[in-house]
């Protein structure tokens, strides 16, 4: 006789399900929870939408044709460039100011070539924060370590912090996000002779529209993104129009990250964002995990801005250690080294300390 039998898997616990035409109550085998025929179709139905609007969830283009300008004849006349000779580093700054040394490596040889290549910036936020106030942040930023090496300190090349332009990219779009949720309530209660554990599992649909407005996204290669990342925010309501007279005294880094390089992570950034806000409205739930999303983007508008850092990069025992701060907040951020016999010497007496107190414990527990 044929198997006219449907397999459907159990919402709760994933388990196969049997769902004969003609019964009205479906029960899992696996974890004896009951369903009704027509809240299993209902659940797949919407189970098929989702993946439905997923196919469908095609991103619209971003414009980043439209980032950047053309600069002008007499602009490009006032820029100079520069090269690493190390690590390759291409650094633009006014003809009144020269690069020394590379702010990436510490490299004092700076090879001169001529300014061409880089679309002039939509945006700039101007330096907010002086070169003092960053010697005095980086100060502050060594104290309370307390395994910094003492000579790290001591010889530290604090007057060799630079200013740099880093170059930004800036996505505007929207979004319609569409997410399930398993949602979990536990309801514990005792009986005779043992302690039940009952969880109710839940499917929470949620959806939404969202604007997101100057997502970042640095362009440059050298610039670790994780630092990048540490010290943002900037307020963007202080982005001005772009005009060179900014850059007179600072140096700024030639953007060799292009805006579509940078549209998957501005993409997974965004889809991240907007399903984090959905899951948000899922309360009242002990836990709640993501089972499926789909997310629409709208035409996407992309700008190029210069965003304020001051940088330093030192070497300790012929290691680089590199800093960075908002030059528009003052976060900073950065490695710092730790010393061995700091830490042997922390441990020891640590060591020593807990010795007495375990004896005691173990003294009266045995």
């Amino acid at each position: 006789m044929a198997d006219t039998s449907v397999s459907f898997k159990c919402p709760s616990c994933g388990g196969p399900l049997g769902y004969k035409p003609g019964m009205e109550k479906i029960l899992c085998e696996y974890c004896d929870t009951e369903f009704t025929a027509e809240a299993i179709e209902n659940f797949y139905a919407q189970k098929e939408k989702m993946a439905a609007d997923a196919q469908n969830a095609k991103d619209a283009k971003w414009e980043t044709e439209k980032a950047g300008k053309e600069w002008s004849v007499d602009e490009e006349k006032l820029l100079r460039a520069f090269t690493c000779s190390s690590c390759g580093a291409e650094i633009v700054c006014d003809e009144n100011t020269m690069a020394t040394e590379c702010v990436y490596c510490g490299n004092p040889t700076m090879v001169a070539a001529r300014y061409s290549g880089m679309l002039k910036p939509d945006y700039i936020i101007p330096f907010k924060k002086t070169k003092e106030e960053a010697v005095a942040a980086l100060k502050e930023f060594y104290k309370g370590k307390t395994l910094l090496p003492g000579e790290f300190t001591a010889n530290n090349r604090v007057e060799d912090i630079q200013g740099l332009y880093v170059p930004f990219w800036m996505f505007d779009s929207s979004v319609t996000a569409t997410a399930s949720f398993r949602a979990e309530n536990d309801y514990i209660y005792d009986t005779s002779d043992a302690t039940v554990t009952e969880t109710s599992v839940y499917e929470c649909t949620r959806k939404g529209s969202m604007a997101f407005e100057k997502i970042p996204a640095d362009g440059s290669k050298r610039m670790d993104d994780s630092y990048m990342d540490s010290i943002e925010p900037f307020d963007y309501s202080e982005l001005v129009e772009f005009n060179p007279s900014y850059m007179a005294g600072y140096l700024a880094d030639k953007y060799d990250v292009t805006a579509e390089e940078n549209e998957a992570r501005v993409n997974a950034r965004m889809d991240n964002s907007a399903v984090r806000t959905l899951e948000e409205t899922v309360t009242g739930y002990m836990r709640v995990s993501e089972n499926e999303r789909a997310v629409a983007k709208n035409e996407g508008k992309v700008q190029y801005a210069m965003v304020p850092v001051w940088i330093l990069t030192t070497r300790y025992n012929g290691q680089p250690y590199t800093f960075m701060m908002n030059a528009q907040t003052g976060k900073m951020v950065g490695h710092l080294p730790y010393s061995v016999s700091k830490s042997w010497l922390y441990f020891l007496l640590t060591f020593a300390v807990a010795c007495p107190v375990l004896y005691w414990i173990l003294k009266f527990f045995l």
